[in-house]
């Protein structure tokens, strides 16, 4: 069983969720919390797989949350912390990027279909990070002309083969695994296996935090 943590300061949202999961069959909701300090406190009680995370929360934003939820959990012995869904209606970029920074893994819309936050939370508990199919490249595009200036030389940034670069660089322009194994002529379980090599060597808890790695080591530049 995937173990879910709810965060929204709306009960009946957090109910809503709470019925859509369950009924999956695989996924469970062991605690709920209606503000970011309860969601971290929560966080460190339960341990749960994902946290389904709302970002304007009066009693502490769902951003500083996600911040000391992914520090927190970040395991000496390489374990994973928790991965944060943000669920977000968009109108807020700054919320969006500021969740890419926290450490979010992955975004979806608040209007989004009943399975899709199914499928989300599932990906999430697979280490598959993502950003709502409908604006992913937005996301990407925009997060890349605001990152900051790159490290000179990012020591990480040696650590890959050609071959995993070329996959890493890829992904930060917004392709799925089809798109990559198109574009370098592979198959999508060799691109597989080179950015799940890539993201032990670099660290990175999943998909998105590796875009986000890319630009920030200057691996990846907007355009």
């Amino acid at each position: 069983m995937t173990r879910v943590l709810l965060v929204d300061d709306q009960a009946v949202v957090r109910a809503g969720f709470r019925v859509l999961l369950e009924d999956a069959g695989d996924l469970e909701v062991v605690a709920e919390a209606s503000s970011g300090a309860q969601a971290v406190a929560a966080a460190r009680a339960v341990r749960p797989d994902v946290v389904v995370m709302d970002v304007r929360m009066p009693g502490g934003d769902g951003l500083t949350a996600t911040r000391r939820i992914v520090g927190e959990h970040r395991g000496e012995d390489g374990s994973r912390p928790p991965a944060v869904l943000v669920v977000t209606t968009f109108d807020l970029d700054e919320y969006v990027f500021g969740a890419l920074e926290a450490g979010a893994s992955g975004f979806l819309l608040k209007d989004c279909e009943p399975e899709e936050l199914v499928a989300a939370v599932r990906r999430l508990a697979a280490g598959d990070g993502l950003v709502d199919s409908a604006v992913t490249r937005r996301v990407i595009s925009e997060f890349a002309r605001r990152a900051p200036a790159p490290a000179p030389s990012a020591p990480e940034v040696d650590l890959l083969t050609p071959r995993e670069r070329d996959v890493v660089v890829l992904l930060a322009r917004g392709l799925t695994n089809a798109e990559i194994a198109a574009e370098l002529v592979v198959e999508v379980s060799t691109v597989k296996s080179h950015l799940g090599r890539a993201m032990t060597k670099l660290g990175t808890a999943d998909r998105l935090q590796t875009v986000v790695w890319a630009f920030r080591s200057g691996l990846a530049v907007p355009g």
